[in-house]
């Protein structure tokens, strides 16, 4: 398995969240990617874990796409005590 990074920042607005799935072609070719799930309030470039089931290995050019992001609205805010989404220790992570 390899860690990877994104491109992108990702700023979520305090009613969603999102989760993320890999494109068919990878899954085609016996590679996955393995994430959790970014919280409402999460601001930052992620990253993710790479899985080569594929016995012949697999080779990803710089800036494919990879990944599929589903964004899903909450039904109320996420506002904490102080106003605020998620503020763990991953908030403005590699920006």
């Amino acid at each position: 398995a390899y860690k990877i990074g994104f491109n992108e920042i990702l700023t979520l607005p305090l009613d969603s969240l999102a989760i993320a799935a890999p494109r068919s072609t990878l899954l085609r070719c016996g590679v996955t990617i393995e994430t959790a799930i970014w919280d409402a309030g999460y601001r930052g470039r992620s990253e993710s874990l790479l899985v080569v089931l594929n016995k012949n290995g697999y080779y990803i050019r710089k800036n494919a796409r990879i990944l599929q992001l589903v964004f899903i609205k909450l039904g109320t805010g996420t506002e904490n005590l102080m106003g605020e989404g998620y503020s763990g220790r991953y908030q403005l992570e590699n920006i």
